[in-house]
């Protein structure tokens, strides 16, 4: 099959063959893996009990889906992915903004993904082949699976939707293989190490693992899921029929796989670690099949978010082509991997990592979403590529290619996020106006979007305050 040539281009309807069913696959394949099933096993280290992490990790999850599946819609108008839909909000130069969110959105989760799945695989071929657990060891597993993820993206969407259809069977067999592997040892006890809740008490430790644990899986998707919906006609498919699959495929993409992680973390009595614990408690006749999914699994995963992170540096740099995007930000994944394992624990990396992308993610979120209601969903997406055509003026223009309004509202949303969020080694000075509670995701949306509503509220439906301008070279 040929490398996609396709960047943040417009595509073309006639190659936009893609489906719902499409789009239902590549959610739930590409997030049957360890990557996302960690995230289950947050809540459990925060002390929280068993179906006290349940509750958390649905209710987070439902919430996020209903902010992030609309965003679905955008990307099924423009033909291109969000961060450049996103122009017609924040202006073609002003989109900048959603490319690096982004970027460090799908940074940040490849970099889990390959983190937590070489950890396994190195556990599990330890029980398996007597395999060395020391540095040479992880640094050949991690460049092993950063090597396989490299190849699905450079290849593109049409590799990454076939492997996607696969890995939503086979993983899913490989999880209900795991319950019945892990399901004599599981307890609702406290596991050893608990300690109690991580913040003192219910409310505040179930609230920061409903946004740690199941908000952050939809927010992950805020400029994923355009990449996807761009390949999808609207004059074939309906917006009912893609918001539907973008709604089934978050949800049950997103809790199978952090359910599990929840069920197996009680199975295994993992408290402060889940790699180890998870391996050590696995039946010997698991092993393979923990490998199998160890291995597939980060592939998929990662796989998909480094070609979004191509994507989005293909758009910031336009000159570069979305192979060597993805090249170069495949280094810098993989340098992350190696830091993640070696520098920092894994519960505060992967809490502080979210709560911060959260909070700075959401605003853009809200805003686009405002913006797609007052333009009722019709774009001019040849106004939308001036950027990358290294051209000037269209539709989008603004000033200098910035909507001033939309990138205030999103900055004052954002900051107002950083100094409301709550981290292990960091606690913002507005955390004592919400009596301690994490509320960073819930004040940045608000603030974002009601700033942005206000300072539009005089303008026309879906029309810039500016006078569009032709685009000229």
């Amino acid at each position: 099959m040929p490398i996609e040539q396709r960047g943040v281009d417009t595509i073309p309807d006639g190659e936009r063959t893609s489906g719902p069913r499409d789009l239902v696959s590549i959610l739930i394949g590409s997030n049957l893996c360890l990557g996302v099933i960690i995230f289950g096993w947050l809540p459990v280290s925060f002390g929280l009990g068993f179906w006290q992490s349940v509750s958390a990790v649905v209710s987070g999850t439902v919430l996020g889906t209903a902010l992030t599946a609309p965003l679905a819609l955008v990307s099924l108008r423009t033909g291109t992915n969000l961060s450049t839909s996103s122009g017609a909000q924040f202006g073609v130069r002003g989109r900048l903004v959603g490319s690096v969110v982004g970027l460090l959105l799908s940074l940040g989760y490849t970099a889990l993904t390959i983190w937590i799945g070489g950890d396994v695989m190195v556990g599990t071929l330890h029980r398996l082949l007597g395999l060395p657990t020391g540095g040479l060891s992880y640094g050949v597993v991690y460049a092993l699976l950063a090597g396989a993820t490299v190849v699905g993206a450079v290849f593109g969407y049409r590799v990454l939707l076939r492997l996607s259809r696969v890995l939503a069977f086979a993983m899913t067999a490989l999880l209900v293989l795991g319950v019945i592997a892990y399901a004599p040892d599981f307890t609702a006890a406290a596991p050893p190490g608990a300690g109690g809740y991580l913040l003192g008490s219910f409310w505040p430790t179930w609230l920061l693992a409903l946004v740690a644990a199941g908000l952050s899986g939809p927010i992950a998707f805020i400029t994923l899921l355009g990449d996807y919906t761009r390949y999808v006609s609207p004059a074939r498919h309906s917006s009912r029929a893609v918001l539907g699959a973008a709604w089934l495929g978050l949800i049950a993409g997103l809790l199978i796989p952090q359910l599990f992680g929840t069920f197996t973390a009680y199975a295994a009595r993992a408290a402060a670690d889940y790699a180890g614990p998870l391996v050590a408690a696995s039946p010997a006749w698991y092993l393979v099949p923990l490998l199998l999914a160890a291995s597939a699994g980060s592939v998929g995963n990662a796989g998909l978010m480094l070609y979004s992170m191509g994507l989005d540096l293909d758009a910031i740099l336009p000159r570069a082509s979305r192979a060597r995007a993805t090249y170069t930000v495949a280094v810098a994944a993989t340098a992350c991997v190696f830091a993640g394992h070696y520098a920092w624990a894994a519960q505060d990396a992967m809490t502080s990592f979210v709560l911060l992308l959260t909070a700075i993610g959401t605003p853009w979120a809200v805003i686009t979403l405002i913006g797609f209601a007052r333009c009722r969903g019709e774009y001019d997406a040849d106004a939308l590529q001036v950027f990358n055509r290294r051209a000037r003026g269209g539709a989008y223009w603004y000033r200098a290619g910035w909507n001033i309004r939309a990138t205030a509202s999103w900055a004052l949303g954002a900051a107002t996020g950083l100094l409301a969020v709550s981290l292990p080694s960091y606690e913002g000075p507005l955390l004592p106006l919400t009596g301690g509670v994490d509320c960073s995701f819930l004040l940045s949306a608000v603030v974002g979007g009601a700033t942005y509503t206000a300072l539009n509220a005089s303008q026309g439906r879906g029309k810039p305050r500016d006078q569009p301008q032709p685009a000229r070279t």
